[in-house]
Order: C-alpha cells, then sequence, then structure tokens
C-alpha cells in the first residue's frame, strides 16, 4: 500500500488537508471554540505504529483520540469513519445521580500552590496536563477527580501530597468501588479502534498524558484483578503499566489473561529497584522520559496463547538438537527389525493383538529393556499385576522359569544369575515405575510423567498402556467415547511432554471368525480413531495353529507370532519380523520373517 493511502490517512487528509507524513501536523480545528487561540494538532499516520490514526492537540483544548473520537467532535458523519460498527453504539448506560462534584472540583483545582506544581515539575507533569485532568487541591490533599462516563463526579480520590498511603474517598461512596473507580474512564471511548493504557496510580498516568498519550488508571493494583475485561472490548491494543513489584505483576497478568491478545504488559529491566514506576522513572530521567518509554513499548509482547515466531524457531531448532542426540536414538524396543521399520519408539504406538498371543509379554519385554538403558519408563497395567510382571523379568533376566526361581535350593550358578537379575530389576526400578491404578486420569498421568522426568533428569518418557479397553471410562456404556477421548489426550501429552507410547489394543476377529487374515486398521476393537491418532499402528498375529492359553507348558515352546505394520504416518506398512517365545523365560526372540511364513 502506497503511504497516505490507507483508510485512515484519506480520512484526515479529506477532513484537514495538509500533506502526508508518517507524524502530520496541521492547525487545531478545535482550539477557538474552546477558548484557546488556534494551536496545532499532531496526527499520527505511521501504519505499523501502535498509535496509528492517534490526534491530539498541543493546547490541550480537547483529549486527544482516534477517528471516532474526532469526527464526534467535528460533527463527522460516523459511517465516514474507518472501521465504524453501527452496532458499537448500541449500548445501556448506568442510571448516574442527580447531585454530583463538579462545582466543588472547580473550586479544588484554583487552589493548587506552586510549590505543589513544582512537585510535579520535578516529574515533568506540567501545569497543562494537570488542568486537562482537572486535578485541585483541597488545602491538604491534592484531588483527583473520578469523573465518569456521563461527564460528571461523583467522587474523588484525596491524597496526601507527600505520602501517597495516606488517602480517603471524597463523595458518592459507591462511586470509589467496581466499576466506577476507574479514573479518566472517559479516555476509553476518545480510543474506540485505538490503543490506550491502563496505569496503576493516578500519577504515573499524569507522566503518560504529559507525553500526550490517552490513558486510564486504577488506584491500587488490586483493581486490576476486579476490572470487567468488556470494558476494553472497542480497544484495538492495550498497554498495561505497573509498579515494579512481584504482585503488580500478577494483578497484571491477571488482568491481561482476560483481555487476551490485544493487552500488552510493560516490563521493567531486570535491574530496575522494587517498586519503581512511571513518576520516579520521569523524575531520573527528564527529557529521556519519552524514549524509555518508547523502549518499555517496544519490548512488550501481547498477551498470547502462541508463543512468539523467535521462541517458536528457537524451541524448534532446540527439537531438532535433542532429535540428533543420544536420548532420543535410545528410545529404541530393543529389537533390531521392529526398530528398523517404525524408526525407534516415537510417538503414540498401537500394538493389537490376538488373544494369548503374548501381548503383555512382548510389551514387559519392551519396557524393561528401556529402563535397563535408563530410559523413564510408566507402565499402566490393568491385566496382569506388578508382581507377576516382576517375577517373568526377572525370569527372562536370569534366564530361568519361574518356578525354578521359587525354589529354596539352587545350584550356585543359577543363585548366581538370579541374584545379579535381582540387582539390575532393582535399579531398573527407578526408571520404571508400574501402576495398577484403575482410576487413573489424564491429568494424574501428567503429574506421573513430571515426577519420573524430574527424578531421572530424562527430557523423555515412554508410557505403555496395557491395555487400551481397559483404560477407566466414566460410562462403560460409552466405552468407545471414552476410548477415543483417551486417544485424544494421549496426542496432547505426547505433543506437551514429549512422551512416546505403547499402547496394547483387543482387536475384533476376522470375517472367517479367526486371525488368520492379512491384518488391516479395521480389525483394532471399538475405536476408529486409532487411525487417527496412532502414529505407528501394528498388528502380532500368531503365525501357527491357535494355541491355548500363554502358561509354562511345552506346547507353546514353538509358538511363533507376526508382527505386522498396519498404517504409519512416516513408513510404509507391511510384514516386520517373526517373534518365537523364548520358553520358558517369558520373553521373545526376532528373526527376519520368511517369505513362506506359516498362513500367510
Amino acid at each position: 500500500m502506497a503511504e497516505g493511502n490507507d483508510a485512515v490517512s484519506r480520512f484526515y487528509l479529506k477532513h484537514l488537508g495538509g500533506q502526508w507524513q508518517e507524524t502530520m501536523t496541521v492547525d487545531c480545528p478545535f482550539c477557538r471554540e474552546h477558548g484557546y487561540e488556534t494551536g496545532r494538532m499532531v496526527v499520527f499516520l505511521n501504519k505499523n505504529s501502535f498509535f496509528h490514526g492517534y490526534f491530539r492537540c498541543l493546547n490541550r483544548c480537547v483529549p486527544g483520540g482516534y477517528p471516532l473520537r474526532f469526527a464526534r467532535l467535528a460533527a463527522i458523519p460516523l459511517t465516514e469513519v474507518p472501521g465504524y460498527v453501527p452496532d458499537q453504539d448500541i449500548g445501556l448506560q448506568p442510571e448516574f445521580p442527580v447531585e454530583n462534584l463538579n462545582d466543588e472540583i472547580i473550586s479544588y483545582r484554583d487552589r493548587i500552590t506552586d510549590q505543589l506544581y513544582d512537585q510535579f515539575k520535578e516529574s515533568g507533569i506540567s501545569r497543562a496536563a494537570l488542568t486537562e485532568l482537572r486535578i485541585g487541591f483541597n488545602g491538604r490533599y491534592l484531588v483527583y477527580p473520578y469523573y465518569q462516563e456521563d461527564g460528571n463526579c461523583y467522587s474523588a480520590r484525596c491524597i496526601h501530597p507527600e505520602r501517597s498511603e495516606d488517602f480517603f474517598w471524597h463523595g458518592n461512596q459507591d462511586f470509589s468501588r467496581e466499576p466506577f473507580n476507574l479514573y479518566n474512564v472517559q479516555d476509553i471511548q476518545h480510543c474506540e479502534n485505538g490503543t490506550l493504557f491502563v496505569c496503576e496510580g493516578e500519577d504515573n498516568l499524569l507522566t503518560l498524558k504529559q507525553l500526550g498519550f490517552s490513558g486510564v488508571a486504577v488506584p491500587h493494583y488490586t483493581v486490576l484483578e476486579k476490572l470487567p475485561a468488556s470494558i476494553f472490548d472497542k480497544i484495538r491494543t492495550l498497554f498495561i503499566a505497573i509498579a515494579n513489584t512481584l504482585e503488580s505483576e500478577n494483578a497484571a497478568k491477571n488482568l491481561a489473561s482476560r483481555v487476551g491478545y490485544k493487552a500488552r504488559i510493560l516490563t521493567w529491566l531486570p535491574n530496575a529497584p522494587r517498586s519503581y514506576c512511571l513518576r520516579r522513572l520521569a523524575r531520573d530521567t527528564g527529557k529521556g522520559f519519552a524514549g524509555k518509554v518508547g523502549e518499555m513499548v517496544k519490548r512488550s509482547r501481547a498477551f498470547s496463547p502462541f508463543a512468539t515466531p523467535q521462541r517458536e524457531y528457537s524451541l524448534f531448532l532446540q527439537t531438532q538438537a535433542q532429535e540428533q542426540g543420544e536420548e532420543y536414538s535410545n528410545l529404541a524396543s530393543g529389537f533390531g527389525l521392529l526398530d528398523a521399520a517404525v524408526g525407534g519408539i516415537h510417538g503414540i504406538n498401537v500394538i493389537g493383538g490376538a488373544p494369548k498371543v503374548g501381548k503383555s509379554t512382548f510389551m514387559i519385554q519392551v519396557a524393561s529393556e528401556m529402563a535397563l538403558r535408563k530410559i523413564p519408563v510408566l507402565y499402566y497395567d490393568f491385566e496382569n499385576g506388578r508382581q507377576k510382571i516382576y517375577q517373568r523379568t526377572l525370569s527372562r533376566m536370569a534366564r530361568l522359569s519361574t518356578d525354578r526361581i521359587r525354589a529354596q535350593h539352587l545350584p550356585v550358578d543359577e543363585r548366581q544369575r538370579v541374584e545379579e537379575a535381582r540387582k539390575a530389576l532393582e535399579k531398573m526400578l527407578f526408571y520404571w515405575r508400574v501402576i495398577n491404578d484403575r482410576k487413573v486420569t489424564p491429568e494424574l498421568m501428567r503429574k506421573h510423567i513430571d515426577f519420573i522426568r524430574h527424578e531421572t533428569r530424562s527430557e523423555y518418557t515412554v508410557v505403555v498402556i496395557d491395555s487400551l479397553h481397559k483404560l477407566p471410562f466414566n460410562d462403560f456404556s460409552e466405552r468407545r467415547t471414552g476410548i477415543d477421548a483417551w486417544l485424544r489426550q494421549m496426542e496432547s501429552i505426547r505433543d506437551d511432554l514429549q512422551v512416546s507410547f505403547l499402547v496394547i489394543s483387543e482387536l475384533t476377529r476376522g470375517t472367517t471368525g479367526s486371525y488368520r487374515e492379512e491384518p488391516h486398521l479395521g480389525v483394532f476393537k471399538g475405536s476408529g480413531d486409532i487411525e487417527y491418532s496412532a502414529d505407528n499402528a501394528m498388528v502380532l498375529y500368531p503365525t501357527a495353529p491357535d494355541s491355548g492359553d500363554l502358561t509354562e507348558s511345552d506346547d507353546i515352546a514353538a509358538r511363533k507370532s507376526t508382527l505386522w505394520l498396519v498404517a504409519s504416518r512416516e513408513h510404509s506398512p507391511g510384514r516386520v519380523a517373526e517373534y518365537r517365545l523364548d520358553y520358558p523365560f517369558w520373553g521373545f526372540s526376532e528373526f527376519a520373517v520368511s517369505s513362506t511364513a506359516d498362513g500367510q
């Protein structure tokens, strides 16, 4: 867009004339009708500025504002104003009392002493700024009138000039409380579709008014927490200026979180003294105050639900660096062919299996091997029980059957193997936590993840769910809805906390009533969302004919199963590997799939 060709610039050039400049200066059209010699008006027309469209008279004949304010002062039809929305003018006004303090405020304004003017001058605040805000003196206290939207004053805050903690409210006490205890509230309407400051403390607002900005003030930071966000609905950008205290910062964040993206908090540099404020900054920096405020404006950040682009890019580079590191590459199952097929254990991996094919045994082996490599693993078990999991792990590590381990007398070599396996298991349990809580929730799962990450000082965590269909649901009749809700939660946890999931799922029987056909996404039981949520969906099917329960008996020694990758975001589907039970040690051995695999 050419300079000066935006709608706001065209509006002002039409009604003021002159030559377009980023900061345009013309004769003020309002001075004479308000009893002033004609002064100069400044209009900010830099489209990239927060203050685009802001005008102010250097004589302060009228408070400044934005195009809608200008149109109302100049009796220009509002339909000519860029961005005007007719419905914005529709609204109910509160009922105000008949009695007011207007005459009193005028009398107080005329009683300010030269000594008080000099005190304000130390902070760069002129008589003109004090007159504009109609500040007065009652003989002992400075009087700050709280004019309301109807143009009348019903209450005033009276503050001792040397002790700000010494104050009282004068007038109608109803107007010393929310929502009326907002100082200079009329500037909100003046700044429709523009930028407004909200300050902690009236004196701090005075320093900004001296610079020509529009703003309102609260008497204390606690009022920020009580202000209804709706009063700023017509403001495009809201700057929040506070004292340098943690309490004030928290109150400002409270307001900003309710106002949303348009709010920006003016932050202090780390070396700023505690309780430092704009008036003290103005006193300390003199003519450099405007530049300091400009720096604070530039440093401010929108109170946004999104990270800044710089932060987003930094996180991207950080994640890339982490994924090139050893900790990320260690996220592997320990089965070479499986890890090659899916690129390691990353994201959400759903593994379905026929009944008694050894799904839990498979997962226990993967989880314990990862924990041995000091990868934190949370194992949510709703199938076997903690003791059985540990017994089977010990059997596999010691290369002895569970019956043999329970024997009272063992040969020296077997006893030594059991002892070494027990020591390894003891160390492993620092990284491997088995949870049998059948009331687990996503919130509780997040706490478990936060704990083990902190405890192990690890960036990554692996969560095993055995099984998806036994996770707790609010209503068993809504099982499918509950499963899909859990999958949504896993997606969120994966992305927020760098968590990898291994999830066991039940399967439905094929069209022949068996588990013999080539697997596909439709075989997963009870959830249509697996195809959308899973980064990898796998199926473990028996290669040999179906057999009975997985128990320690001779007939299962030759059992074999084939793992299929049926869907993946990044990898090609197909047969992954064949797994044979390492009987009787509760584990599997992995083999490449032969082209003549049984039953395929």
